[in-house]
Parts: C-alpha cells; sequence; structure tokens
C-alpha cells in the first residue's frame, strides 16, 4: 500500500499486523478519490473505522487540513501513528482509540464538524446507515459533506437515508463503495422552514 496521490504520493504505508483488518487496495482508493473529486481545498476528515489510516491519509495527502483517526485495535493506532510519522502529517492529525459509537459522542462533545467522512466498519458488521444518521443527529456534519461507505459487496444498503442523497454506488470484487452526500435531517430542514 502507497499512498496515490498529492504531497505524500508514493510514500509506502504500514499494514496493520495479523488478518484482522483488510485495507482499502490503492486500486479502490483511486477509484473513491477520482468520485468524491480528487483533491481538496482544506476541510477535515474523519476516519472512523481507521484500520491503517490510508484514507484519511490519502485525503491529507490530497488537500484536507486535519484529519481525525479513530479505530478500536492498539495494533492499528501503532500503524496509524507510524504511517502518519512517515507521511509527515502528524501535526494535522489526531488519533482516538475508541469504539464507532462511542467515538461519535465524544466528537459531537468537542464540537467536530467534517466535511469528508470514510466509514469502512467490518464486514460483520451492517450499521453504516446508522452512523451515518448517528453523525447528522449530532452535528458532526457540514452541509454538503460526503460520505464514503466501505461494505461486503453480498450486502446492500438502501439508497434513501434520511438527510443524505446517494451520489453513487461502485463495485470492486468483493468490496462496494458508496457514496452519499448530506442534506440535512427532515427535522431540521422542518424547523428551519419555521423559523421563516
Amino acid at each position: 500500500m502507497r499512498v496515490v496521490a498529492g504531497r505524500a504520493k508514493g510514500r509506502p504505508l504500514k499494514s496493520v499486523p495479523g488478518m484482522g483488518t483488510r485495507p482499502t487496495t490503492d486500486k479502490v482508493k483511486e477509484a473513491i478519490f477520482s468520485m468524491i473529486g480528487p483533491y481538496f481545498d482544506g476541510g477535515t476528515v474523519l476516519d472512523l473505522f481507521a484500520g491503517t489510516g490510508g484514507l484519511g491519509i490519502e485525503a491529507l495527502s490530497r488537500g484536507m487540513e486535519r484529519a481525525v483517526f479513530i479505530d478500536m485495535e492498539p495494533k492499528s493506532i501503532d500503524t496509524i501513528k507510524a504511517n502518519l510519522k512517515s507521511t509527515g502529517f502528524e501535526p494535522c492529525a489526531e488519533i482516538y482509540r475508541n469504539e464507532a459509537g462511542r467515538a461519535i459522542k465524544a466528537l459531537e462533545k468537542r464540537k467536530y464538524i467534517f466535511d469528508l467522512v470514510f466509514l469502512d466498519p467490518p464486514y460483520r458488521m451492517k450499521n453504516g446507515d446508522v452512523l451515518m444518521t448517528e453523525m447528522a443527529t449530532r452535528g458532526l456534519l457540514s452541509a454538503g459533506a460526503l460520505l464514503v461507505l466501505e461494505y461486503e459487496s453480498s450486502y446492500s444498503y438502501t439508497e434513501g437515508i434520511n438527510g443524505f442523497c446517494h451520489l453513487r454506488t461502485a463495485k470492486y470484487g468483493e468490496t462496494t463503495v458508496s457514496i452519499y452526500e448530506y442534506e440535512q435531517l427532515e427535522s431540521e430542514s422542518e424547523k428551519s422552514g419555521e423559523e421563516e
């Protein structure tokens, strides 16, 4: 694995030791960034099931300003730290060892707002849509934020998730990627309509 493009292009990335993680391949990573826009002009990215940190690091390399990496596994946390060090992105990154649901609550308390979110949960977990809605409810997403949901190709999420516009879905072997844009939860849009 390596950084595909941007400031740290070509830098190799360490894998997490053992067989517990399933890193996004360079081919899928390249495809994701061609779908969401190859380069960014600032913004904050959340890599929620970070693993090696490869997706968040790629976003930093391509112009995102700050990144937050969350993972439960100590080996993953060590690997993310090593990869941030080797790519030179340590100063613009924060790493937390936490379970995704608890992390979302902690990020709300810290008043984070994200412009890009990567959700690549273990294949046994089928709650990507629940986590997306939770982030929206807790005010963690900027208007127009992009969410990249990676999951097993044998599974499918509904395109209609409250508050999100489904942009596209693409399959790469056993991995499927769906891209959503955050619009607004219906209750929020109703409130703003009442205020007018």
